[in-house]
């Protein structure tokens, strides 16, 4: 269950710096009732940002896929031996 805590509980900045590095997903900050920030430990956000990056190459690789724009190994290989002398 994601924790919500108020604006107003960021002035324990050590409380909070805890809670990020030990949550397991981030902590969501209300300002008047309603959503305002999320935050959460550094170890998570560039998790989250390597799953993002996989997931767009993985988008980008399908696309290709589908635009028929790929290259066979074996041809691409071939050709990067004699280039290379392999």
């Amino acid at each position: 269950m994601p924790q919500i805590i108020p604006i107003k509980d960021l002035k324990n900045t050590a409380e909070i710096s805890e809670m990020c590095h030990t949550a397991k997903e981030p902590i969501y900050v209300t300002k008047n009732g309603y959503g305002d920030m999320v935050i959460m430990s550094i170890e998570m956000y560039e998790s989250t940002m390597k799953r993002l990056n996989m997931y767009y190459d993985l988008d980008l690789s399908e696309q290709q896929i589908a635009a028929e724009k790929t290259k066979d190994a074996r041809q691409s290989l071939g050709k990067s031996r004699e280039k290379y002398e392999i």
